[in-house]
Formats: C-alpha cells, structure tokens, sequence
C-alpha cells in the first residue's frame, strides 16, 4: 500500500484498453494531469511532464477503478464472533449478528481492526470509492459511526469512503407506535454529524407495512435536512403476492420534488422483489428513474445465499439465477443499469465470498449465463462505473481520447478522474471479468495508492518467482 508523491502528475506506459474494435490489440499511454486523463496515445510516443512518474504496465489491462456501492463497515469478519449458524436462514442471522454486535462497544479495537483490513483489502483489489454503512441504534450507540469517521479520514487520500449512518434495527418499538422511538432519535443525532454523508435504514424490519412505510418518510426527511443521500434496504423478498415497496419510494421522490440536478440520489439495496418484475413494470421504473435519482444495487452474494430458500415441503420456489438481479438482462432488455457490490464478507448473512468487485463480475458470468462480451461490459461496469453513479460521485470527462469513445465509461477519456486499476497479466481486457488475476496496481486521482502482486513457486522453477 502506497500513495505516490506525485501530485497526480504520471504516466501509465503499455496498457490496453477495454476497446470493442481491433485497438483493443494495441497498447497505450496514459498520462495524467493534476489527477485527470491529460491524453490516451499509442504507446511509447507519449512524453511525460517533467513531474510526472512512469508507470510500465507490460500490457496488463487498464479498467475504471472499483466501488463498493453497497458494503458494511462493522458487520465485516465477524462471522467467528457469532454464535455457530444451525439453520443460516435470515431470522438466525438477525438474532446471532445482534448478539455480537452488542459486544463491538466492548472492543472498539476489534471493530476497528476488522475495518481496516476491508479496506486494505479493497484498495489492494482496485477499489477507491465505497459506501461504507455503520449502524446506529440503542445496542451500539455511535461506537461505530465513531470507527467509520475515523477511518474515513485515514484513508481519504487513497480512498473516496461515503459513511452511512444506518438503522438496521426498527425506528418504531412496536405497531402500536405513533412516534418513532430512541433508534430514531440517535439516527436524527448521527445524521447531523459533518462528515456523514448518507442516512438509511431497512424499512422491512419495521412490525408492519404502515410502520415500513413510516420509516421510509423519516428518511427522506432526515436526508432532505442535512442535505445527504438516502439508501434504504429495501424489497428484500420473493413473494410475487407482497408489493414493492419502490413504487412508495418513488411516490414519496416525486411529492419532495427530489431531483438529479439536486446531486443527492436514493439507493435502494438487494431489491431482490425486482428480479420478479414484468416488461411492464420495467418499463414504468425506467421511465421513472430517467427522471428522479433513483439507483439499484443488487447484492448478489448476499442474495444467492439468503433468499430462494426450500420451503417446508422441500420445493425451490425460485431458481438460483432468480434470487438477485440480473443485471445484464436487466440493461439489454429494459435499459436500467443495476449496481453489482459486495455487502459483506464472512458474517451470518454472506459466509462466503471475496472482498474483490471483479470476482461478483466473474460470477455473474456463470450465474446468468452471459457470454457475449456487451454483457461483459455490463458486468464490469456494474462494479465500476455504474456503482459509482449509485452513490452519486460519477464524473465523465467532455473529450473523447484516441481509442474509440465507447459511451459507457470502461475506456478513459481525455478529462476523466485518473482512477484506474490494471490488472496485470491480463491480455485481453475480457479476461478482467472472465478470470481476474491477482496482480494489481491501484490509482487513485493520479496516483498509484495500492500494488498487490503474487508470490509464485513451483518445483520446476526451482525458486520463488514475485511479480
């Protein structure tokens, strides 16, 4: 892990590019300005500023630096503190990540140390933005938001970490309830904080939809006061019998005259209800989104796990493929994008999986049975660019480079932010989605801040070989 003393000023040497046409085949230079792309030209005829440093790439694949647009912070690594998963289903989760997390306040230093190594490891991946939620609530207090802060601040200079302050638990004590009681006030305490930027909750754990419906307004209104975005987990089910709760979302964005040019978006995450969705209802949510700030962030770890689950009677209600959103399919046929993330790592709601955005691209390969490249793209913007438009940070440059200007953000342009990974050994920009390699170098408004490289043996070298 490393930040350059470079001020943005480099030079990435021999890179290929995620083109569509044969330039695909040809290597570039990359130089950057005071953080931005300051030309794309065939490699070796670039002539670096006097400032600059030169980066050799040996012909690995350059790709939009990664995001987290949906990732927590405090629930990471906590799997072995919870008491051993009999059932794994969605309630068992609940009851045994409440009873660790009661105990974060007695180890602040735990809390922090597992935070830390989320984000190492993601920065070392290729990630340099993220939406990192913290719980708040009567069980934790801000012991967590404190640790989110704090970090935020750390590591500021190699990453871009948005804090939300996040209720997981419900706002309302029970359904007789007319006011909100304490969770909600703390929330109203750590949304003022300065340095949050988003406020959410899940409206589902509320005890009823009227209740759920509550929680989504107290949100918004959070969110519109201390000028913040709003992300909700929201439609976490696959009951084709309950309604989405989007369409209460949406319907509340258009009487607050929530608006793009506001720059404050509303995410919604898993929205796995989504995935049961007709022609029709796509087309009336695109319609939607192309006027009001509304994002989707499909969590597919978390979802393939949780959700689809046998019924009593043993039957599969829904095929794996079902239990979170296509996002290929999604974008080719009704042209809504769809933010892929991680969501959690090693707890009782995502045992498994990897802290490294390209691996959800690669499964999403397989799991919805994509094998043209223009869903590769799909996929790989989904970790990349179009997650960082979900968290409402997204800025494309005005002038297209020498490579041809493919419209979807993959290959840079001239003006861009210079944040990139290159994904060395990779021949072909495909392989960055089809099989990520390890080897990594990570930079971040025109600095390197990250290089992960493999140490590799095998008895016929005879020695240790370290790329």
């Amino acid at each position: 892990m490393m930040a350059s003393p470079n001020f943005g000023h480099l030079v990435i040497r021999n890179v290929r590019l995620p083109c569509t046409d044969h330039s695909e085949a040809s290597a570039w230079d990359i130089a950057c300005l005071g953080g931005r792309v300051q030309s794309i030209t065939s490699s070796g005829s670039c002539i670096p500023h006097e400032e600059a440093a030169v980066i050799e790439a040996n012909g690995g694949v350059l790709v939009p630096s990664l995001c987290h647009s949906h990732i927590h912070l405090d629930k990471c690594f906590v799997l072995g503190q919870c008491d051993p998963l009999i059932t794994g289903s969605l309630p068992e989760a609940l009851k045994v990540t409440n009873k660790a997390k009661a105990e974060f306040p007695k180890d602040v230093n735990n809390l922090y140390a597992r935070a830390t190594y989320l984000i190492r490891e993601s920065v070392e991946s290729g990630v340099t933005a993220m939406r990192a939620f913290v719980e708040v609530d009567t069980t934790v207090g801000f012991t967590c938001l404190d640790m989110g802060l704090q970090l935020a601040k750390e590591w500021v200079e190699l990453c871009h970490i948005q804090i939300v302050a996040f209720a997981q638990e419900a706002l309302y004590e029970s359904a007789d309830s007319t006011e909100p009681g304490p969770n909600y006030n703390l929330l109203c305490d750590a949304a003022s904080r300065l340095d949050v930027s988003v406020v959410g909750s899940a409206p589902w754990v509320e005890p009823d939809r009227a209740h759920a419906l509550k929680n989504i307004e107290l949100i918004l209104s959070l969110a519109e006061k201390h000028d913040l975005h709003a992300d909700f987990h929201l439609d976490y089910n696959l009951d084709p019998d309950t309604v989405p709760m989007v369409w209460d979302v949406l319907q509340q964005m258009r009487q607050r005259s929530w608006c793009k040019s506001s720059g404050k978006r509303v995410a919604i995450g898993h929205a796995t209800r989504l995935g049961l969705f007709s022609g029709e209802e796509w087309a009336e949510l695109k319609r939607a989104t192309d006027i009001l700030p509304l994002e989707i962030v499909a969590l597919p770890q978390s979802d393939i796990y949780m959700m689809g689950r046998a019924d009593p009677s043993g039957r599969v209600p829904v095929p794996l493929a079902g239990r979170t959103i296509n996002a290929p399919q999604v974008y080719r046929d009704h042209g809504v994008r769809v933010a892929l993330s991680v969501n959690n790592i090693e707890n009782a709601f995502t045992p498994q999986g990897s802290l490294d955005p390209l691996t959800l691209a690669s499964l999403g390969v397989a799991l919805f049975q994509v094998g043209t490249e223009p869903d590769w793209r799909v996929l790989l913007r989904s970790v990349s660019t179009t997650s960082k438009e979900a968290i409402g940070i997204m800025h494309g440059g005005s002038v297209s480079g020498k490579p041809a200007d493919e419209g979807d953000g993959i290959v840079p342009r001239v003006g861009d932010p210079a944040d990139f990974v290159v994904v060395h050994g990779a021949r072909r920009w495909q392989s960055a989605v089809l099989s990520p390699g390890f080897d990594r170098t990570t930079f971040y408004k025109g600095n390197v801040v990250a290089r992960r490289r493999a140490q590799r043996w095998n008895a016929n070298t005879g020695g240790e070989i370290t790329h």
